[in-house]
């Protein structure tokens, strides 16, 4: 794959985040990140399937709505131990 065609990969898939996405800094509860989740990974498999390329700004997406996951799920705990 040559360097024009992931560069275009890359744009495409940051307009689709911008498109579809919240921010996960602005994600309201657990279950709208789950979501994201959720569509996040079949957009990655769908770029594994379509173009056995998928893109690192994905990833780095994913990352940050995981990282906005377990700090939702840690305060849930920690509310739970003081119940």
């Amino acid at each position: 794959m040559n360097t024009q065609t992931t560069k275009e990969l890359e744009i495409q898939m940051k307009n689709f985040a911008e498109r579809h996405f919240t921010k996960p800094s602005d994600c309201k509860n657990l279950e709208q990140i789950q979501f994201y989740i959720s569509e996040l990974c079949l957009k990655i498999k769908e770029f594994e399937t379509r173009f056995q390329y998928v893109p690192q700004v994905a990833y780095v997406l994913l990352n940050q709505y995981n990282m906005r996951q377990n700090a939702f799920v840690s305060e849930r705990f920690r509310m739970r131990q003081f119940v």
